[in-house]
């Protein structure tokens, strides 16, 4: 009976385990943008001889996507992070701590700070240290801001729905034997067959020791959208190109060749490469789905940048979609890091479209960052070159306007907008 009874825990938790595999693939696929979705399928193409991939196969005559050099700049993990705080967070003396933690991460993602330390110092008390920790822990890539390689796969493992026990408990409870490659020794105190270990293997290797690496590197060479907008009888539309939306075909006839042969390795590969293609397929339809999703609620919160002459854009945070469409904040932020949305009057990244901030003026109406920053750039283009305005002249200006904003503020937004102080602004 208890043979009976293990034999039952160990089906459902391996069954777990494969739920757990899926969903880290459907997570990286996500991450991909057009190029890199192009260079993964390849791939997958080049090791499964049943499928093949066309990117040309789209029958709606859909014109091919613009492809547009970007500007020189080096994405950073820092950058990355910050946009997803700014667009995910309030401004409280939380969201400053969870600031203070990002910038203290090294290249790899985990946090070089002695927390422990900052609670003895009074820096920081006990609950607001684990409030700020939790914050930084909901970020994408999974596993950032991890104080240890322990807690860094701790984290990446505690991020997946439907998260795998048992991968846990090898990590919680042997990690000195995990990471000196003693699987006999686990999978004995486990009580746990070594075929089971081989799964957890397998699995524990997909986890990344350095989740920030992929963030120190230059940008790809070349912007290829993936959504293309349409105006479809007066309504907006915003479709999937041909790089994202290939035709996965699978050698049905050269499957079928092989189907009758007795060799029992060769019946199992048949199987596994079946078994990968209708999972790539699913996986590319549920990547296509919710780009496709984020991307017609960006419409419908944005029309007038789409139809309006100055294309002007409304506060729009990454929960406010996230809530709306029932996906986590970091899918979302998945779905908009690297993808690009194509228009008639230029290519934009999706996440250009979230405010990073909300100013509030007198009357109680909301204006998004990029609206504060076209009123100093217009002020600044009226000005009297002969009397420019300083920064406490365009803080007057704004709160004539009915908008709040300090002094400190307007400088570091002027100097976003490469525009010079006023007194280097002066012409005699």
């Amino acid at each position: 009976m208890k043979l009976r009874q293990d034999a039952t825990l160990q089906q459902k938790q391996q069954g777990k385990l494969i739920m757990t595999q899926k969903m880290q693939q459907s997570i990286q696929m996500l991450k991909f943008n057009a190029s890199e979705l192009q260079d993964y399928l390849s791939q997958i193409e080049l090791d499964n001889p049943f499928v093949a991939v066309s990117f040309n196969g789209s029958s709606s005559g859909q014109p091919l996507p613009d492809f547009v050099t970007p500007p020189s700049k080096t994405s950073s993990l820092f950058d990355y992070l910050l946009d997803q705080v700014n667009l995910t967070m309030r401004k409280t003396v939380l969201r400053d701590w969870v600031v203070y933690f990002v910038q203290n991460l090294d290249q790899n993602g985990y946090l070089k700070l002695d927390t422990k330390k900052l609670v003895r110092d009074k820096k920081i008390d006990q609950t607001t240290l684990d409030d700020a920790l939790t914050l930084l822990w909901r970020l994408d890539p999974p596993g950032v801001g991890a104080r240890d390689l322990q807690e860094c796969l701790l984290l990446q493992i505690e991020s997946e729905r439907g998260r795998d026990d048992l991968a846990y408990c090898v990590i919680a409870e042997h990690f000195e034997l995990f990471t000196q490659s003693k699987w006999e020794q686990i999978a004995e105190k486990m009580a746990i067959d070594l075929k089971q270990m081989q799964a957890l293997i397998d699995y524990l290797k997909t986890l990344s020791a350095a989740p920030g690496k992929a963030y120190d590197q230059s940008e790809t060479a070349y912007i290829a959208p993936d959504l293309i907008v349409k105006n479809i009888n007066g309504t907006l539309q915003a479709e999937s190109t041909t790089l994202v939306k290939p035709r996965i075909i699978f050698r049905k006839s050269y499957y079928e060749s092989l189907v009758g042969e007795l060799d029992q390795s060769v019946s199992d590969y048949l199987k596994e490469k079946k078994k990968q293609y209708q999972t790539l397929v699913a996986e590319l339809a549920q990547r296509q789905s919710t780009i496709e999703r984020v991307g017609a609620e960006i419409l419908a919160r944005q029309p007038e940048f789409f139809t309006a002459l100055d294309h002007p854009l409304k506060p729009m945070l990454l929960r406010d979609v996230a809530q709306k469409l029932q996906l986590h904040e970091s899918t979302v932020s998945r779905a908009v890091n690297g993808k690009y949305l194509q228009t008639d009057f230029g290519i934009f990244e999706l996440r250009s479209f979230f405010s990073k901030a909300i100013n509030t003026d007198q009357a109680g109406n909301e204006t998004s960052v990029d609206e504060v920053y076209k009123k100093i750039q217009a002020y600044i283009e009226a000005e009297d070159k002969h009397k420019p305005l300083s920064d406490q002249k365009l803080v007057e200006q704004l709160q004539s306007d009915g908008l709040k904003v300090s002094r400190r503020t307007v400088a570091k937004y002027r100097e976003k907008l490469n525009i010079a102080s006023s007194s280097k602004r002066k012409r005699f």
